[in-house]
């Protein structure tokens, strides 16, 4: 091999390692969009006199994670307002109306992820507190809310029951309180019977597809 052969293998080596680096380095992008329909966000407003309850599984949304970087992770959360549920059908018409989130002119819920901050991650699992934009009502509040990361590699084609399938799993879990009266949510409402804090609870996994 001449030498202008042999430098031409190395750059093209070196350029392949360099490639091949940036590629596994790159983060994530998970997609929370769940064709099993299994994701779900719980809600709760715990009156004196009344409890009001429901579910929501419209979520779909994108977020980058980086498994050797997850400090750095950010994306959106997207919520169907539609397909906010309770047990009582009159109810579930109620808060779904203009008084309540107007679903008919606000027909998602959003929460935008801008920075994490006291990360800890133990082998797959990380906590932190994520600084980010929530939208509700059309009126978008800063808020802080604590949340666990877990990464699972290779774990797509398990949940989707299809070892055909290859791909990696980020499970997103949250529990946090918003006021109602910050996003214009029934104001004025008696809190006997409406409580003015909303608990929140989340529990979703979004899918990262390999080829």
């Amino acid at each position: 091999m001449n030498t202008t052969t042999l430098r031409s293998s190395l750059r093209l080596a070196f350029a392949f390692s360099a490639a091949t680096a940036a590629a596994v380095a790159a983060p994530l992008s998970f997609d929370f969009k769940d064709p099993k329909g299994v994701n779900n966000v719980q809600f709760k407003l715990d009156a004196p006199l009344e409890a009001i309850t429901g579910t929501a599984t419209g979520i779909s949304g994108k977020v980058s994670f980086d498994p050797a970087k997850p400090g750095a992770t950010t994306g959106t959360i997207v919520l169907d307002a539609k397909s906010l549920t309770v047990g009582n059908p009159m109810m579930g018409d109620h808060l779904r109306s203009d008084q309540w989130l107007d679903v008919a002119k606000h027909p998602t819920i959003t929460f935008e992820a801008v920075s994490l901050g006291n990360v800890r991650t133990q082998g797959t699992a990380t906590t932190a507190e994520v600084t980010g934009k929530l939208t509700v009502k059309g009126v978008t509040k800063d808020v802080k809310v604590p949340v666990s990361l877990t990464y699972l590699a290779d774990k797509l084609g398990a949940r989707v029951n299809d070892p055909k399938v290859k791909g990696d799993l980020l499970v997103l879990r949250a529990n946090f309180e918003i006021n109602r009266s910050d996003f214009g949510i029934k104001p004025g409402q008696a809190t006997d019977k409406v409580a003015e804090t909303i608990q929140l609870s989340l529990s979703i996994a979004g899918a990262a597809p390999r080829a």
